[in-house]
């Protein structure tokens, strides 16, 4: 069943045709990413109709049929090159075809050749394609982009094509390649074509005036236009272009009559800055029928209605008088629709809004807004009611206002400062329209969406950044330091914020700009804890603010007790991430309810607890907690979020990975329905609030679904096979494509919206998922500059695509690029070497080679470099200061002074640079002694060498220190961060050395470095254990990390995270470690996990040997050894044929067969355990009464229910070697009624046999007569075990009788499967959780059942033979403890209490339905029309049709009932007991084996309790 309700996914932008109307007006398509999604636009108010699913990338294009009688047939183009057409009424592909090579860039179905749909590509190809024969044709008109192209509706064979570059082309497609017209006058590009609707072109003498105007560019000169010249055959074509102008052109002239200019519009009331230049889309529509008004988009959104008979400058109206109406940013596409008397215009744009317009009136007749991002968060309002906020991946906050009269899609939208995904949400519990909002950024703001002037009220920003994704937040009463300021200084709730990198803020919501405070601070002071805190990924305040629980990234929840947050007890349940924590609501009728907590992590189980115990416990150390009150599973992907329905009791709703929500009722750990209508991953659920029959949830489709439990079909998730699907979908989905991978798959980059893939996973709780690879996170980021209102910076699709890859494409291969460039220059004198040593001839290069090149000319060069020579010597003999002037001879410096001597040796330097050795230029100034100049001319090159290093101590102390460290800043640019160390350890940098090793995760070395050259007790030895502990334990190297912490001298964290993984081995060896440290009590809780863990495997042997290291676990190792001799027992009395995959793994033990089974239990116990002393037994007894187990359900895991069992009987057996015998009935009492909870009938009477093979006549005689209360409990647990023995008379009569025994078997309950006949006395419990009508409804049918299958042998039973019955009456006389007066009146009360408490709620239930299906029937009819109805309303109906009982009736009623309770003595309320009137139908229904005396007892029975309604069809027959 479809949603109700949808909020969509965006129109897709920049695109010519992606929406269309179908022909008979009934539907309105647009795409949505790679998705089409469909209208219902027939009735006053748009519905959600179905999407179109098949294509893998962006669509590019969507056309419908618009001939008749194939109205539901329509065509997508998408960049994944392939065309399909769909049939609507399906939703299903029909046929496609991939004929393009390139990009489809438009898309049209010819409106009168019914099969023909047009299409063009970014290379200039136009495929037509005949899809009722699968033929098709290309055309290649023009080299140029195709921007739009357009069917003419009067000439079947025209075609018109507006391209990238301003230039419109008609062809005729039905003769080879012929261009009809190429009409120039565009200088930019051709956003649209229309062809005028009415053909003939003589309505020209209307615009003569216009065309004779000379300003008109010249095109028609000195009006020479005749009305003769225009022919019939003839039409208009308009066109839009990105130059602010359309034109009508004439077919018949092949040239533009009409130049209309785009008005500058007065803009009102839009979302964008006047300042920002934002890019024009100008798109037209011709409607049907009108060959003188064509509509048009405009500047920022406007809609204008032009009418070309109209002369002058002023020719359009404005559509949308009213503020508010018109679209905030630009239009890309407009269609139009005919119904009856007036004219549909629908338009799409960049805003996300798509509105519908009524041409005769120019009004906008409804809007429909849609989602560009993923749909992270969802949150109701508790002031406002029905008031829904959405948090978006496109930087958006909508409030949606669901129970808006006459506006089904009344949303509003805040998009001001956000600049980022909204990945949190969460209203102020008492001040209306106050909502906080964080982001993936990090920020965390407060909005006021309430007051009028709120649409452009910017809102308040924390001052306080998180460093990461923000996922929850929260508003709870304030804590310290908040909470000690004075009484008047402090707000009464604030604000707490939790994000990725695991640390919750406490903000001020009166001081947004004040510091926000750690609240990790104030759980360390108040809890004196020294180890590492886990990071935090969940924060759920309790509804009444005392109770807080802190959600961790190791799968732990934590909770704290207001104000001061002392820890009360931790959750040791997932072990994987948490995700989503929920409070049960405070307004039920059962106030211990308000203690549930649900909780759901990466695991795909969901646990509840009941935390009443906890809260009311006074002990001072914090409790851990292992075992949940209820499990829930059936999900296969991770929980992502929870939502409890404020209508009921104990009805949670969750959202999943596996792309499904589930609604489960708690208390029976049973799951009711399960939605499947979204085509994504679900990120957030939320129940309404108004509605109980209605859920809303978001997912990464970008959508928001309503949707009505009571019309799913599903009742469970799919069983791993939609998460398949889910998988194969996300394969499908658009990767985006990163430049440099050289994967031959794909065409172009998506264009705009390609943000498919978008950061998956983030908001929920993991920063990048793997799933999607590397793209997602740019993916969306592109997009988001596309999304975000405030800058609008729009480049063409494809450059915003490649830019904002070119740092992700290229940042790979950078290091391996410099560590090249760097190689070339430090090898060149090694490879001279080596070269030398081969060729030993050659000579080195030479380190003065001008000079000696100049000694080497010819002889007269040589005698003129002698007389230079010489007249220079005299002249500086002659006169001392001069130096004289070599002029062109530099090389003679070499025989006159040092300052000519210089002037050689930079020349010589100069000529090597320039030939690029530096190395040799390098020696020379080192000859010249200018050694500081080189290295500063080095450093600043990025040349420096290690020979240079080496070298530079000439210079002096300081020089070395500075060029030893720009060498290490150059190898760190050169990636060689642990030369760059070991450099900086030359210079006794140490802290440097080993702070630059960290922050490049070279750790390993910094730890070598930091523990050789510091003090041991250097805080940043800790610091560098525990951070690359951290970073290990992320990639989930938690042995290694373990390590790391023991090294850090925390070995409680290292335990912590040994335990992480979660398997046997890693806990045994956790424990152990845990154990060592001197973690006593952690290292008992993980042995106990591990044992339990084992023994889940059968492994009984392996899970001794764990507990056995622990004196605490004492008790714990009598219950795994009871249990071990309870399988053994069972298994040898119930051999089973499947061999299981791991045999059990037993001990070998002594057993004493001939003794009860206490008695053999306890001397295994002593022989093999060791337990000698009563002390010891009685120490065990204490240790075990200390665990509480919650109650069994017919949900809960066998072995579970079996350990549970084995435990009590632990204590029974205890209870007896001690000889206290009330404790120990009351032991075997708990044992046998938890199978039966557990709805496992075979394993109770397996279990009353193994350990009361006698009955219970033993244990009642040890008894103390005069204790009611043993007494009580020994009467039940007969009961019981009478209980398990008349059901067994029943279904196995003796042998003689074959003839019943086939008949009764076969058709009615087998043992083994349970049925609410046996589990019915929980109807009778009033305190028992479960919600009785159901139970007895099952049992109702399952009597009738009963019923009439033993109704046919009733004769057979009278003829069987007489021999049976003596073997079988003794036996039932035993069950004349069943049939007890007292407490069949007891069960009647109760029952009455359950109806009447029954009749309450539905009444409630119907009030609320009735208020709503009023408010809907205003809405819309169709949501009226069937009544939600839930299961028990249904079955209550028939009653109460009859007779309407009033409140005060029933209040009376209920009082009445409860005195009459409170009259019954306690203990009877306390033990269970079979249902008694059950048992009386089954005694009657074994006909002639039934003592008379038992018959006569058991129907005056029914005659005078067997009133409820329950019973009365199957009390019928034998009272009547």
């Amino acid at each position: 069943m479809a949603a109700v309700r949808v909020l969509p996914a965006s129109p897709n932008w920049y695109s010519s045709r992606c929406s269309d109307t179908s022909g008979d007006g009934r539907l309105f398509g647009f795409a949505a990413r790679h998705r089409v999604c469909l209208l219902d636009v027939s009735g006053g108010a748009p519905a959600f109709y179905g999407e179109l699913i098949g294509h893998t990338d962006r669509i590019s294009g969507f056309a419908f049929c618009q001939c008749p009688g194939q109205s539901s047939l329509c065509a997508s183009s998408s960049d994944d090159g392939s065309v399909q057409i769909w049939d609507t009424e399906a939703l299903a592909p029909v046929a496609e075809h991939s004929l393009h090579q390139n990009a489809i860039s438009a898309l049209h179905w010819s409106p009168l050749v019914k099969d023909l749909i047009v299409s063009g590509d970014e290379k200039g190809i136009i495929v037509c394609y005949w899809h009722n024969r699968s033929d098709s044709q290309q055309f290649f008109p023009e080299p140029r982009t195709i921007f739009c192209l357009t069917c003419s509706p009067h000439h079947e064979n025209l075609v018109a094509i507006g391209y990238k570059d301003g230039m419109v082309v008609i062809i005729d497609i039905s003769r080879k390649r012929e261009v009809l017209h190429r009409l120039r006058g565009h200088d930019d590009e051709i956003h649209c074509l229309a062809w005028c609707p009415v053909p003939g072109e003589e309505r020209l003498s209307a615009w003569q005036d216009e065309l004779q105007v000379p300003s008109e560019e010249g095109k028609v000169p000195n009006g020479e236009l005749t009305q003769d010249t225009t022919t019939k055959k003839g039409c208009y074509l308009a066109s839009g272009s990105k130059d602010q102008t359309i034109r009508i052109w004439s077919y018949t002239r092949g040239r533009s009559v009409m130049t209309l200019k785009l008005p500058p519009t007065k803009r009102r009331g839009g979302a964008v800055d006047p300042a920002v230049k934002e890019r024009i889309w100008l798109t037209v529509h011709w409607p049907s029928g009108r060959s003188t008004e064509i509509v048009s988009s405009s500047f920022g959104g406007e809609l204008l209605l032009w009418d070309l008979t109209q002369s002058g400058k002023r020719k359009w109206t404005l559509l949308g008088s009213s503020e508010g109406q018109n679209h905030s940013r630009i239009v890309f596409n407009l269609s139009s629709v005919k119904r009856q008397d007036k004219e549909l215009l629908f338009s799409i744009s960049m805003d996300r809004d798509v509105k519908c317009w009524d041409l005769s009136t120019l009004d906008c007749s409804w809007t429909m807004p849609s989602l560009g991002g993923f749909v992270y968060s969802l949150a109701f309002s508790p002031v406002d009611t029905g008031c829904l906020a959405i948090g978006v991946g496109d930087s958006m906050i909508r409030v949606w206002n669901t129970l808006s009269m006459n506006n089904i899609y009344d949303v509003k939208t805040f998009w001001q400062s956000i600049k980022s995904k909204v990945t949190a949400l969460s209203w102020h519990p008492t001040k209306e329209g106050c909502l906080a909002f964080g982001t993936d950024d990090g920020k965390v703001g407060i909005f006021d969406t309430f007051s009028s002037s709120a649409k452009n009220k910017p809102p308040q920003i924390s001052s306080t950044y998180h460093k990461k994704t923000v996922y929850t937040l929260a508003w709870g009463p304030p804590t310290p330091p908040l909470s000690s300021e004075g009484e008047g200084e402090q707000p009464s709730v604030t604000l707490y914020s939790c994000a990725g990198e695991g640390i919750v803020f406490q903000h001020n919501p009166w001081k947004l700009n004040g510091e926000a405070n750690d609240i990790n601070k104030v759980i360390r002071d108040t809890n004196s804890i020294k180890h590492k805190l886990p990071a935090r990924t969940e924060i759920s305040w309790k509804p009444d603010g005392k109770l807080l629980a802190l959600g961790n990234e190791d799968g732990s929840i934590e909770i704290f007790q207001a104000p001061d947050l002392k820890l009360l007890c931790t959750i040791q349940q997932h072990h994987k991430l948490i995700n989503a924590i929920r409070w049960h609501h405070e307004h039920g009728s059962q106030p211990d309810l308000s203690y549930l907590i649900a909780s759901g992590s990466i695991n795909a189980t969901i646990y509840v607890h009941n935390l009443k115990s906890v809260v009311e416990s006074t002990s001072e150390s914090p409790v851990t907690i292992t075992e949940p009150f209820r499990t829930l599973a059936g999900h296969t992907a991770k929980i992502t979020s929870l939502s409890w329905s404020p209508h009921h009791e104990g009805r949670l709703v969750s959202a999943c990975y596996d792309g499904t929500a589930q609604v489960w009722d708690v208390m029976k750990e049973e799951p009711l329905c399960n939605y499947r209508g979204h085509q994504g991953r679900l990120l957030s659920v939320q129940w309404s609030p108004v509605d109980s029959d209605s859920v809303y949830t978001g997912a990464d489709d970008f959508s928001v679904h309503k949707w009505q439990i009571s019309k799913q079909e599903h009742t469970r998730p799919p069983q791993g096979k939609k998460s398949i699907e889910l998988e194969k979908k996300r394969s499908m989905q658009p990767k985006v494509k990163t430049k440099k991978k050289k994967k031959p798959i794909g065409k172009s980059p998506a264009k705009q919206d390609l943000s498919d893939a978008l950061n998956g996973d983030e908001s929920v709780k993991e920063m990048l998922p793997e799933e999607n690879g590397v793209s997602d996170h740019e993916g969306e980021k592109e997009t988001q500059e596309t999304e975000l209102p405030d800058k609008v910076s729009m480049t063409v699709s494809k450059d915003t695509s490649s830019s904002a890859y070119d740092c992700s494409s290229f940042s790979l291969p950078k290091p391996f690029v410099t560590q090249k460039a760097a190689a070339v220059k430090k090898d060149p004198p090694k490879e001279k070497q080596t070269l030398d040593a081969s060729l030993k001839k050659r000579k080195p290069r030479s380190i003065l080679p001008f000079s000696t090149f100049m000694d080497h000319r010819s002889k007269d060069e040589l005698h003129q470099d002698c007389l230079r020579l010489a007249t220079c010597l005299k002249t500086k003999d002659n006169n001392e200061d001069v130096s004289p002037d070599l002029k062109d001879r530099i090389h003679l410096g070499l025989f006159m002074d040092r300052a000519s001597l210089h002037k050689m040796i930079d020349v010589e330097g100069k000529h090597h640079l320039e030939n690029g050795h530096p190395e040799l230029f390098q020696q020379l100034m080192l000859w010249k002694g200018d050694m500081k100049g080189v290295l500063q001319a080095a450093a600043e090159r990025g040349e420096l060498t290690d020979q240079l290093v080496a070298m530079s101590p000439m210079v002096g102390y300081q020089a070395w220190v500075w060029t030893v460290e720009a060498f290490a800043k150059q190898l760190c640019f050169q990636e060689q961060y642990v030369k760059a160390a070991s450099h900086l350890l030359s210079i006794h940098k140490v802290y440097e050395a080993v702070e630059l090793l960290k922050v490049n995760h070279f750790y390993r070395e910094a730890i070598v470095i930091a523990k050789a050259r510091l003090r041991p007790e250097d805080p940043i030895l800790k610091d560098l254990y525990t951070s690359w502990a951290a970073l290990l334990e992320k990639d989930g190297h938690y042995s290694m990390a373990a390590k790391c912490y023991l090294g850090a001298s925390s070995p409680y964290d290292a335990v912590k995270v040994l335990a992480k993984k979660g398997d046997v081995t890693s806990l045994k060896t956790a424990a152990e470690l845990a154990l060592i440290s001197g973690e006593e009590e952690l290292s008992a809780s993980l042995s106990f996990r591990c044992a339990q863990d084992l023994l889940l495997s059968r492994n009984w042997v392996g899970a001794q040997e764990v507990l056995q290291q622990h004196k605490t676990l004492f008790g714990q190792r009598l219950v795994f050894c009871l249990n071990e001799l309870l399988c053994k027992c069972l298994s040898e009395r119930n051999p089973c044929d499947r061999k299981s995959p791991v045999p059990p793994c037993y001990h070998s033990w002594e057993l004493n067969r001939e003794a009860s089974f206490f008695d053999m239990v306890i001397e295994v116990w002593q022989n093999e355990l060791g337990m000698d002393s009563t002390e010891q037994a009685m120490c065990a007894r204490e240790q075990l009464r200390s665990v509480e187990h919650p109650p069994s359900t017919s949900n809960s895991h066998p072995k579970q229910v079996l350990f549970h069992i084995s435990h009590d009987l632990t204590l029974a057996a205890l209870s007896h070697q001690t000889a206290t015998w009330d404790e120990t009935v009351k032991s075997i009492l708990g044992a046998v009624s938890r199978s039966y909870d557990a709805g496992n009938f075979t394993l109770m009477q397996e279990i009353c046999s193994i350990v009361l093979p006698e009955g219970c006549d033993n244990l009642r005689r040890k008894l103390d007569g005069t204790d009611s209360q043993s007494m009580d409990a020994c009467r039940s647990l007969e009961g019981l075990v009478a209980y398990g023995l008349l059901y067994d008379l029943w279904w196995n009569p003796p042998k003689d009788s074959l003839v019943l025994q086939k008949a009764v078997v076969d058709p009615v309950l087998h043992p083994s499967e349970q049925t609410a006949v046996e589990k019915s006395y929980i109807s009778g419990q009033s305190s028992s959780k479960e919600t009785p009508d159901q139970t007895a409804v099952e049992m109702d049918e399952n009597l009738c059942n009963t019923n009439e299958v033993c109704g046919c042998e009733t004769e057979s039973d009278s003829r069987s033979s007489s021999v049976n019955l003596v073997d079988s009456q003794p036996k039932l006389n035993g069950c004349k403890v069943l049939l007890s007066e007292e407490i069949a009146a007891l069960q009647n009360t109760q029952r009455d209490i359950a109806e009447v408490q029954q009749i309450l709620a539905d009444m409630i239930r119907q009030h609320q339905q009735q208020r709503n299906q009023e408010s809907n029937l205003q809405q819309n009819s169709e949501a009226g029309s069937d009544k939600p109805c839930s299961d028990s309303n249904q079955m209550n109906c028939k009653d109460e049709v009859k007779e309407p009982v009033t409140l005060p009736e029933l209040t009376k009623q209920l009082l009445k009932a409860k005195q009459k309770l409170a009259e019954f003595p306690d203990n009877l309320k306390v033990f269970p007991f079979p249902d008694v009137l059950e048992c009386c139908l089954v005694l009657l229904h074994t006909g002639s084996q039934c003592p008379p005396e038992l018959h006569e007892q058991a129907l005056d029975l029914l005659k005078k309790h067997g009133s409820a309604s329950i019973y009365k069809k199957a009390v019928r027959r034998f009272l009547t």
